[in-house]
């Protein structure tokens, strides 16, 4: 079992990281400059945005891993680098800065942007920028919460997990930070998360398994229905921790698999719960499905569901736009077998039987939807399979934050 520990980005062997406000962002403080990077190759793996507009860094970035390999991550925010002409040349020059920093190859960077749409990105920034940026690059912890913070746009808090586990006889850590707080309905991967590892993996596992990971994590958070343009999720592996190469699907790569989906499980938790004005954090956990996808539907048609997220930001337990989303959500489910309940830290309480409500104290229900963290409990008593999703209510504050934010 993976046992959480400290460190982020940097908690595996061979990895620094830092952030620095280079100019980019009109805040003068906030830090809008981001980088990671090894000290040794590594093969690196990623899934981006199926938003049909894409950012310029993501072309960048794919051309630069259609051999498997990297070795550092340049990241901006304040502004996206998405619907510009000039957009492809920016990110390339992006690599080819990060890279003259490090003294390694352009190819060997992934680049991502985030911000406003449609502005053209200031190159002159990241150029001065760069000196004070590897200067603050550090082994310590500060290197990855300063990365973390760097890359944050309308966040409240910095994201940054890890986990240790053990892999042929050898601890293998796993380390990775995030950003997102609006624009989330991933089809793919996330907002931006940059995951590091010390395991030792090849390319083709390394991707197989980020694929797999972002179905069962990120890919079940939805915040307000919009998938971004600059979805990047990306992992750096470098060997360092001296385990045998996992080179095929055994018993080792399950344990990896494992601990790649912890780290991006619990930061998939902390973006939903740092929606865009979000005052809770909501889980939906379908059981009894007849299959992994119906399960899945259901989980994300009732997160997704704005009636709903209203509702949670009331403490009105309105169970019947639970069943609502599930009713539309496109799953084959025999709508008279489904049952729902509410729980958080104040208890639980049951409200819909057999696709019926039934009698419930609203005093409780108020209670108990009034905590941070909520879960909805959907039962459809159709077979074996479950799935998560994970979102937040919706508040006043989202549109207020979003009807000014690029003024």
């Amino acid at each position: 079992m993976a046992e959480f520990i400290s460190g982020g980005v940097v908690a595996a062997k061979g990895f620094l990281a830092g952030g620095v406000h280079c100019g980019i962002r009109k805040n003068k403080t906030k830090p809008d400059l981001a980088m990671i990077c090894s000290e040794t190759p590594c093969t690196a793996a990623a899934v981006y945005t199926k938003n049909l507009v894409k950012g310029a860094p993501i072309y960048v970035t794919k051309k630069n891993l259609e051999k498997g390999c990297a070795r550092a991550v340049i990241c901006n925010s304040g502004n996206a680098n998405t619907c510009n002409a000039d957009g492809l040349e920016k990110a390339e020059r992006m690599c080819e800065i990060a890279g003259k920093a490090l003294g390694i190859s352009p190819q060997e960077v992934i680049v991502a942007s985030t911000g406003v749409i449609g502005q053209p990105l200031p190159i002159e920034p990241i150029e001065q920028g760069i000196g004070p940026l590897k200067e603050a690059l550090t082994k310590e912890e500060a290197g990855s919460l300063g990365a973390a913070t760097a890359i944050m746009t309308t966040d409240t808090i910095a994201k940054e997990v890890a986990v240790k586990t053990m892999i042929g006889g050898k601890e293998v850590r796993v380390g990775g930070i995030s950003k997102g707080s609006g624009m989330i309905h991933p089809n793919m991967g996330t907002m931006l998360c940059f995951v590091t590892t010390d395991c030792a993996i090849s390319a083709p596992m390394l991707e197989k398994a980020i694929h797999e990971v972002t179905e069962e994590t990120f890919n079940m958070i939805s915040i307000d229905g919009d998938t971004s343009t600059n979805d990047t999720f990306s992992v750096l592996a470098n060997g360092q921790a001296q385990n045998p190469e996992i080179t095929e699907e055994n018993e080792d790569y399950s344990v990896f698999a494992k601990a790649l989906k912890d780290v991006c499980g619990a930061l998939a938790k902390l973006m939903a719960g740092d929606g865009e004005g979000a005052t809770k954090l909501l889980i939906c956990k379908t059981e009894g499905a007849a299959d992994k996808e119906t399960a899945k539907t259901v989980a994300k048609g009732v997160i997704c569901s704005t009636l709903l997220k209203a509702a949670m930001f009331g403490a009105d337990a309105n169970w019947g736009r639970v069943l609502c989303a599930i009713g539309y959500s496109g799953a084959q489910v025999d709508v008279e077998k489904v049952d729902v309940s509410f729980s958080s830290a104040a208890g639980r309480v049951d409200v819909c039987k057999n696709g019926a409500g039934v009698e419930f104290s609203e005093e409780k229900a108020s209670e108990v939807l009034s905590q941070r963290e909520i879960t909805i409990l959907v039962s459809l008593n159709m077979g074996g399979e479950a799935a998560e999703a994970y979102g937040c209510d919706l508040t006043y504050d989202y549109v207020k934050i979003n009807g000014d934010y690029r003024t």
